[in-house]
């Protein structure tokens, strides 16, 4: 089937009709199921056309804000949003799907509404500043990837009035120019890495990455196919260029209708996303 994920927009009023929590944003949901037959499939929950917004709450000094959406057939999403001193920031995000839903999950084999929590990893942000983040984002958690892009909220609106001071998320912040222009669109990478001490002698020129072959399965067929060669141009105190070592590196991810993810890991905390 062809399934559309539609944008969500809340904006919830105060008692004098002002606004106090404004968020625009869409999102759909890579869910690994067990089917009747015993295999693991993975599918795409996206946001319907109609989507409520009953219990979202403006929060105040003592109480977390609070944006819950739902959508489909009894599905359901939500933050609450924390406010410390001079800025605020998403806690926890809860995700319930309901695997009656026979058109996103056709054969499960566990039926009735799950619930999963996570915490949302996003730094704090500047009261009086509204959280804008263009490009795709992942949030991972058990058999769920939460993707989130076109994301504008701000949450503790002051006098009514969103915000035209902007805090960007990483994904979206301009980075030096990589040495060989990307050629895939919306790529987030993700990667971790230990520096070693800056060497005293000028270091060794690093040669081109090593090829590789990386696939990954839904089922028996291959869902997912790709030959690359990976170089990680790594800004910090000073360059550091990374190799990413196809005989090293793992590759997982999941396959839906219209979403796919391939995750690199090379085992030494080096992790790429696709």
């Amino acid at each position: 089937g062809v399934f559309q994920s539609y944008a969500v927009e809340v904006d919830i009023k105060d008692a004098s009709n002002a606004t106090c929590l404004y968020a625009d944003w869409m999102m759909r949901f890579l869910i690994t199921y067990e089917s009747n037959n015993g295999d693991y499939k993975t599918t795409t929950l996206n946001l319907s056309s109609s989507v409520t917004h009953n219990g979202s709450v403006c929060g105040n000094d003592t109480q977390a804000a609070l944006v819950a959406v739902q959508f489909g057939e009894g599905h359901s999403w939500s933050i609450n949003i924390t406010k410390n001193n001079e800025t605020y920031q998403g806690d926890f995000i809860t995700l319930t799907y309901n695997t009656n839903d026979t058109a996103v999950f056709p054969d499960a084999k566990r039926k009735g509404p799950l619930t999963v929590l996570v915490k949302d990893p996003l730094h704090p942000v500047q009261l009086n500043t509204v959280f804008v983040c263009h490009n795709s984002y992942f949030i991972e958690a058990e058999n769920i990837t939460q993707i989130f892009w076109n994301v504008t909220v701000q949450a503790f609106v002051q006098n009514g009035t969103v915000s035209k001071k902007e805090s960007r998320c990483p994904a979206d912040t301009p980075t030096s120019a990589p040495t060989v222009p990307p050629t895939i669109a919306n790529v987030t990478t993700a990667f971790t890495t230990t520096l070693s001490p800056a060497p005293t002698t000028a270091p060794k020129p690093v040669e081109n990455p090593d090829t590789g072959n990386y696939s990954l399965k839904s089922g028996n067929k291959t869902c997912f196919l790709a030959t690359v060669g990976l170089q990680l141009n790594v800004s910090q105190d000073k360059p550091l260029l990374i190799n990413i070592n196809p005989k090293t590196t793992v590759a997982d991810g999941a396959c839906g209708n219209t979403t796919a993810t391939l995750k690199l890991n090379d085992g030494n905390s080096t992790l790429i996303g696709f």
